[in-house]
């Protein structure tokens, strides 16, 4: 691997991404100095930092943080758990797939907005309904993914597998669940953003704490500053959270990744 294979991977794959959006922030600043833009709507990057700096110092951020991030780790956790497992039943036995395939059809559509009321009649106003919704929002991806990515397996490893006189449970962890990771980790990835998104949502809707909460009270007081706080958090831990499982992907299927090279 030479130096320039090297400089270009860092430059395509670091320096570009990170560049478009410094130059856009500049950009930003400067038409705010110079008074083309309005800034009770839109404030300017530095009062978006100094409000970013307020709200880290005086608690606000870490408080409301802490409590989303526990909020989607343990709704994803459930729903991630179910959606891998009856994900899995569904891949390995088309019969089930088939059974469940319209009551599926039904539910994945239904916006996880629409269940926040329902939740809150029968869970309560506490943490359940919010856990509710991140539970929802991440079982689907990752069902649908794990199922699909079993049942695309190539039937030429499953033959292979025969030929070899492995048993089910052989065939089921050497050869169908290698070969369905690649899928179940878009599903995670994709569980993931969705839980993200669940819980500002519900936040929005009913809670007294969280980012989605802050967003809410920018809006009430006018603030836009905290508003786009709270998105840009959103934003940044997405995006942390994207690139490890990417990193993390890599790192496991390390024969898919030289694979697709």
């Amino acid at each position: 691997m030479n130096k320039k294979y090297i400089i270009k991977k860092i430059f395509l794959n670091i320096i570009t991404p990170a560049l478009i959006p410094v130059i856009g922030i500049i950009i930003w600043q400067l038409c705010s100095d110079a008074g083309m833009i309005n800034l009770r709507l839109y404030p300017s990057p530095d009062k978006i930092w100094d409000t970013f700096v307020q709200s880290i110092s005086n608690g606000s951020l870490g408080e409301n943080l802490s409590v989303s991030v526990r909020r989607v780790l343990i709704g994803f956790v459930i729903g991630g758990s179910c959606g891998l497992i009856l994900g899995i039943i569904t891949g390995l036995f088309s019969w089930i797939n088939k059974a469940l395939s319209a009551i599926v059809g039904a539910l994945r559509p239904i916006p996880m907005v629409a269940w926040i009321p329902l939740f809150i009649l029968w869970l309560g106003i506490d943490e359940a309904p919010k856990i509710a919704v991140i539970t929802v929002g991440s079982f689907w991806p990752i069902l649908i993914n794990t199922s699909q990515g079993i049942k695309n397996v190539d039937n030429k490893y499953l033959e292979v597998g025969q030929i070899l006189e492995k048993n089910k449970v052989q065939i089921l962890t050497k050869i169908i669940w290698p070969a369905s990771l690649p899928s179940v980790f878009t599903g995670i990835r994709l569980g993931i953003s969705s839980a993200w998104n669940c819980v500002v949502t519900a936040e929005m809707i009913a809670a007294s704490a969280g980012i989605g909460h802050m967003i809410m009270q920018g809006r009430q007081y006018h603030n836009v500053a905290q508003v786009l706080v709270g998105v840009a958090v959103i934003g940044v831990i997405g995006l942390v959270l994207d690139l490890f499982l990417i990193w993390l992907e890599d790192v496991i299927l390390k024969w898919n990744v030289q694979e697709g090279k």
